[in-house]
């Protein structure tokens, strides 16, 4: 692996196999285009807010298995589909290429690092809403196999059924999932590479920060600061073992950089083999299912899958990160 490219990653530890081998080189040479023209990462992650939002309109238009009744061919729906498709994909490169671009530039910054985890979700919530108004148009299929009667009263109670499932897979599924995916990112990352190689933010600190920030400090600023205190504390609430290891390590050690190696070594070999179901809560395994639901012309599986399928696997890689931290604080 080149060398220069490695420096890009935040660790070949906790990339997916498609990112390590097919993303990453591809956003590793875009993000060296960019630093040709000093193109701050900020913008890259702005721009992919807005490619990966405008993939909702063409989601909303995707229902192929209807297109033959309204354009008297399949192709419309289906092209609107994989154009949704590029879009998003589009954005995630330079979700990716963003990151990259600051580590090679050394241009990282506070509202870079609080920009870049508030991506994912500049997308989703245009394309859920898409999807739920996607549902109330073009149903037909879904009641058919369910065998509902298709008629006004059926179809709004219906759509109110999905556009609840769509929030409970936003806030619940994409959001939670998401959020501990990246915090067990810097988790691990914290102990590979000691405190300046992660990102593991904490909310008593970004409290203090946001307190610490002058009153004429441009109210964007402040605001993405203050949802950054609640995104840290979400991550801390659904880890509660893990917040009582770093306690007692901080009590035992004083300074974070006086864990001893042993120590740093032990939480690793644990967190490594979690790396790879981690992984499955972020953007890849996650799309390849809305893809797949999109181009069957049945998006409100995706909601469950969400729900049901990576919640499942939330469970698992919370739960077995948990047991391993309680296990090593005891030992201590």
């Amino acid at each position: 692996m080149n060398e220069k490219f490695r420096a890009t990653l935040k660790s070949a530890e906790t990339e997916d196999w498609l990112d390590l081998h097919v993303i990453r080189p591809f956003c590793y040479y875009c993000a060296v285009f960019f630093a040709k023209f000093d193109v701050n990462p900020n913008t890259i992650t702005i721009w992919s807010m807005i490619i990966g939002a405008a993939s909702a309109w063409f989601f909303a238009q995707g229902s192929w298995y209807y297109s033959t009744a309204e354009y008297g061919s399949i192709w419309p729906g289906l092209i609107f589909n994989l154009i949704a498709i590029f879009l998003l994909m589009w954005g995630d490169i330079f979700d990716c290429t963003d990151g990259q671009l600051a580590r090679m530039t050394g241009k990282k910054s506070k509202l870079g690092r609080i920009l870049d985890g508030l991506a994912g979700f500049a997308w989703f919530f245009p394309i859920y809403f898409a999807l739920v108004y996607r549902f109330y148009v073009h149903h037909d299929l879904e009641f058919q196999l369910l065998g509902i009667e298709n008629n006004e009263q059926n179809t709004w109670i219906a759509t109110g059924v999905v556009l609840i499932l769509a929030a409970i897979s936003g806030l619940w599924g994409l959001q939670g999932q998401q959020r501990l995916a990246d915090y067990y990112i810097q988790v691990h990352l914290f102990f590979l590479k000691g405190e300046k190689g992660a990102e593991l933010d904490n909310s008593v600190r970004q409290k203090e920060i946001y307190e610490q920030m002058p009153k004429d400090a441009p109210f964007y600023e402040r605001w993405f600061q203050k949802s950054y205190i609640e995104y840290t504390k979400k991550q801390e609430d659904v880890t509660p073992e893990f917040q009582k290891l770093m306690a007692k390590l901080r009590e035992k050690y004083g300074s974070t950089d006086n864990i001893p190696q042993e120590v740093r070594d032990e939480v690793r070999r644990n967190s490594l083999p979690l790396m790879k179901w981690n992984g499955l809560m972020t953007f890849n395994f996650r799309e390849t299912w809305l893809f797949l639901f999109c181009l069957l012309d049945m998006p409100v599986c995706h909601f469950l899958m969400e729900i049901v399928g990576l919640g499942l696997i939330f469970w698992y890689v919370n739960h077995r990160h948990e047991a391993f931290c309680k296990k090593i604080a005891q030992s201590l």
